[in-house]
């Protein structure tokens, strides 16, 4: 079994329509970081008008800087509301 490449999209790709918007599709995205909540760990990236949520609760020792540029590779979660999470 092949293991699941990060393929590279924008935040603004990540859209109903796009060939990238599946449930547990290995995405890469890059995006600035606009807010981060220490207790759900879940920071907010954004990228011009589009933004994402990302779960990082598995990652360690990283001290998140509002502003700066981060890069993040995981799977997408879709929730039924159309909320998107990596």
């Amino acid at each position: 079994m092949a293991i699941k490449h990060g393929e590279l999209v924008t935040l603004e790709e990540l859209n109903p329509s796009s060939p990238f918007f599946k449930q547990g599709a290995s995405v890469r995205v890059t995006g600035k970081l606009q807010e981060y909540t220490v207790e759900t760990a879940i920071a907010v990236v954004a990228d011009g008008n589009a933004t994402l949520k990302i779960d990082t609760q598995h990652l360690r020792d990283i001290s998140f800087r509002i502003g700066s540029v981060y890069q993040f590779i995981g799977e997408l979660l879709i929730q039924p509301d159309s909320e998107v999470r990596v």
